[in-house]
């Protein structure tokens, strides 16, 4: 009877092992930074290849194990870690390490208990997220737990460590807890709570004492409800979203502060064309301003990535008011362009103020074109151009990206 019990186990793992299917996300992309203030230009080419395997269900638990590894073909940038520092910043220094280690339980359908270094997206990313225009995604060292009861779904997490996209050198021990809770009424209607308590403090590796710092002015508590949903009228689907945050020191952070952020939104979408209208306001006071340390600032403030500091302080100290425009053209393969498959087309207008004193900091253009080359590889171009409103606001400057990226 053990060896008959024994071989079903072994039937049983080999079935999840048979399952397993493999991870491949390979991405080829050239970043060209001309920044006001700095006399060179950076010219970075970096490959990522990020591989690994998810295996089946054995007893309702999977792993997954991935590999990061950033390879650099020119280095003409300033990483923050290879000392070119008479070139423009691009945040891809070279890499490898384990992206993600992790254990997933199901029990059943509503209940998922993960373990392990993995990614966690809350959400729009807007406080929560992978950071994953970076070539090294941010990743968690974390427990986490999601359920489902009737029209609320909850996800609790404790996290333990913050691996961040420059590297093991400048990751983040962490002392921090999550908590996010959704309820829908309907599709025009569905509400989110959430409480982020974020304490951080340097790993051991931390190559100098700014990161310290920067890890405590980082430490803080978010607090926040969101509003959003969408519904068709006639041949339009209509949809809003309404953000409200207030956020206090919290950890280690020796500032005092109470600041909040706001943000409202609607967009229409008829046929391939999406136009959306936002408006988000980051408080500031002066000596600190609202920020959002495991968040992505990309997706929100501009492809210029002007407000993101290196110590996760993605902030400006009178605070940010971000008036946008974007316009989707979300295209199917046409006679006109075989060659594409799905091409998207986003074209991005900001206009930027500060909270506080009500001062111009300054406008950008942002566009991007992705589309299929064929089924597991996309080709992209993207461009960004910020041109600051006086000598006192952040430097002026362009980027221009070229990506080609295959997937499994």
């Amino acid at each position: 009877m053990v060896l008959a019990a024994s071989a079903r186990a072994e039937d049983t793992i080999a079935d999840a092992i048979s399952a397993s299917k493999p991870i491949l996300d390979s991405n080829l992309r050239w970043e060209q930074v001309d920044q006001q203030g700095v006399a060179n230009t950076a010219e970075a080419l970096t490959w990522r290849n990020r591989f690994g395997l998810q295996t089946g269900d054995f007893h309702n638990f999977k792993a997954l194990v991935e590999i990061d590894s950033v390879n650099i073909l020119s280095d003409k940038y300033n990483s923050t870690l290879n000392g070119n520092t008479a070139y423009p910043t691009v945040l891809d220094p070279k890499v490898t390490e384990i992206n993600r280690a992790q254990i997933t339980w199901t029990p059943d359908a509503t209940n998922t208990l993960t373990l392990g270094r993995q990614r966690i997206i809350l959400d729009d990313a807007r406080f929560i997220g992978n950071v994953g225009w970076r070539q090294d995604e941010q990743t968690y060292d974390a427990v986490r737990f999601d359920t489902t009861l009737w029209r609320v779904k909850l996800t609790g997490a404790y996290i333990g460590r913050v691996n961040r996209v420059v590297g093991d050198a400048k990751d983040w021990y962490s002392n921090s807890y999550v908590l996010n809770a959704s309820y829908s009424v309907n599709e025009a209607l569905k509400f989110t709570a959430f409480d982020y308590a974020l304490r951080f403090s340097t790993a051991a590796t931390a190559p100098v004492a700014a990161d310290q710092t920067n890890a405590a002015a980082s430490s803080v508590a978010i607090k926040g409800l969101r509003a959003y949903g969408s519904d068709w009228v006639s041949a339009f689907k209509l949809g809003y979203v309404l953000q409200y945050a207030g956020e206090k020191p919290n950890g280690l952070n020796p500032a005092v502060f109470d600041l909040h952020e706001s943000m409202i939104e609607g967009s229409a979408t008829y046929d391939i064309y999406t136009l959306k209208l936002n408006y988000e306001a980051l408080q500031g006071n002066g000596t600190v301003g609202f920020v959002a340390p495991l968040g992505t600032s990309h997706a929100f403030q501009g492809y210029d990535d002007v407000f993101s500091a290196t110590g996760g302080n993605k902030t400006f100290v009178n605070g940010i008011d971000d008036l946008n425009a974007s316009f989707v053209v979300a295209g199917h393969t046409k006679p006109w362009a075989p060659w594409f498959m799905n091409p998207t087309l986003t074209v991005v207008y900001h206009d930027f103020k500060t909270d506080r004193l009500d001062q111009k900091i300054g406008k950008e253009w942002d566009a991007v074109l992705v589309a299929g080359l064929t089924k597991n590889l996309s080709l992209m171009l993207k461009y960004a151009d910020f041109e600051r409103a006086s000598p006192t606001m952040p430097a002026s400057r362009t980027k221009t990206w070229i990506a080609l990226n295959y997937k499994l």
